[in-house]
């Protein structure tokens, strides 16, 4: 063996393709023809050759020239690729191929998947709260209350962690009820509270202001708690 010429073989580097394209080409609506030509397509982009011919890509391939042309014909179709133009370093103008396209199409995908997955989660996580809520309350749930709840998520913005927090100080408090519920969830909102940790800094917030009033607060019998105490810490 030449190790000259292996030693010339391997300098010739190699290509980088995103694995995504790998694993998604299928999903994207590429025949495994089609994705090995738009490899070579950026081997030959990286190497400086700009706009290969129908030709000089077949031979490459297992395909005839014409076949090459109309893989092409239909990548510019589809949105695959664009013939932009090319200025090169003495201002010569030409054509050249962009994988741009492509690029943006697979990055489009990649985008739509992740929001299917969180709606697919939010979904599960909201089944779950439902779930819970049926649980607490041992009996299925009204059209009344489903609707509360879906109010809750969709106008008032309330996760369902802090959903669940908020039943969960119901439960403690022995009011395990909507309304109860609702007040809570109230409170917090008007307080700016939307995540688990804002509520406890405000349970804290709170314990520490009932124990520096206590000595000037009136009899227990009169006294009138305007404030929540949401303590569903201590359990």
């Amino acid at each position: 063996m030449d190790k000259k010429k292996l030693a010339e073989w391997l300098s010739q580097g190699s290509i980088a393709i995103p694995k995504l394209l790998l694993y998604h080409y299928k999903d994207l609506g590429l025949s495994e023809a089609e994705f090995v030509l738009l490899l070579h397509m950026h081997s030959f982009v990286e190497e400086g050759i700009v706009f290969p011919t129908p030709a000089e890509l077949a031979e490459k391939m297992t395909v005839t020239p014409s076949e090459c042309m109309e893989m092409l014909r239909k990548l510019l179709q589809k949105g695959f690729i664009s013939i932009e133009e090319n200025v090169d370093e003495q201002e010569i103008r030409s054509e050249k191929y962009s994988l741009q396209p492509l690029w943006e199409k697979l990055v489009h995908y990649l985008y739509a998947e992740l929001l299917k997955e969180e709606k697919r989660e939010q979904q599960e996580e909201e089944q779950s709260l439902y779930t819970v809520f049926e649980q607490e309350f041992g009996r299925p749930l009204s059209p009344f209350e489903c609707e509360t709840l879906a109010m809750w998520i969709d106008q008032d913005g309330h996760s369902p962690l802090l959903i669940k927090a908020a039943l969960r100080e119901a439960v403690l408090s022995g009011k395990l009820n909507f309304r109860y519920i609702d007040r809570i969830l109230f409170e917090w909102k008007k307080n700016g509270i939307r995540t688990i940790e804002q509520a406890q800094n405000y349970g804290k917030r709170f314990r520490k202001y009932q124990q520096s009033s206590k000595p000037t607060q009136p009899a227990q019998s009169e006294y009138k708690q305007t404030i929540p105490f949401f303590n569903w810490l201590e359990s």
